[in-house]
């Protein structure tokens, strides 16, 4: 299993812990940075390059951190076949995975302590995806990546 972990400058230790934790599970890290916490850099980059790596098949799974949870978990929303969950403890975790197959996790730095991150990423590693009535409602988050706004009636095309 490959994952992609991306996290701002924000929330840089806990990506280091979740990076090691991985890895004594076994697990391919694809680190797209950040490497310190000492340099300001955005979060939008690093929750793209997260679901970038997921829907590209560069990854199977991603993990995203910022100070919050908020930010990087919206802009990796954004990449289209993303389905990132803001999570808080195992519980949420599992219930991301089984009903809604989320393929990124978020986490909030400055929200969440380690060890509760931890038991989180564990809980959503080693949860199965939610079959039965749940996979009518990840198909209609599936289509909700190909919806267009809708235009004004003065909007040009």
């Amino acid at each position: 299993m490959r994952i992609a972990v991306g996290s701002d400058h924000a929330g840089f230790y806990l990506k280091s812990a979740i990076i090691e934790a991985l890895t004594v599970r076994g697990v391919d890290v694809i680190d797209v940075g950040t490497h310190d916490a000492s340099t300001s850099v955005d979060y939008p980059d690093f929750g793209a390059a997260v679901g970038r790596a997921v829907v590209g098949g560069t990854a199977d799974l991603g993990v995203a951190i910022c100070g919050s949870g908020i930010g990087i978990s919206i802009a990796a929303n954004k990449v289209p076949g993303v389905r990132a969950a803001l999570v808080h403890d195992a519980t949420t975790a599992r219930l991301a995975r089984e009903h809604n197959h989320a393929n990124v996790l978020c986490f909030g730095e400055r929200i969440i302590g380690q060890q509760v991150a931890l038991d989180a990423l564990d809980a959503w590693l080693d949860s199965p995806l939610g079959e039965g009535r749940h996979l009518g409602r990840i198909e209609k988050l599936t289509q909700l990546d190909e919806i267009q706004p809708e235009r004004k009636a003065n909007d040009t095309p």
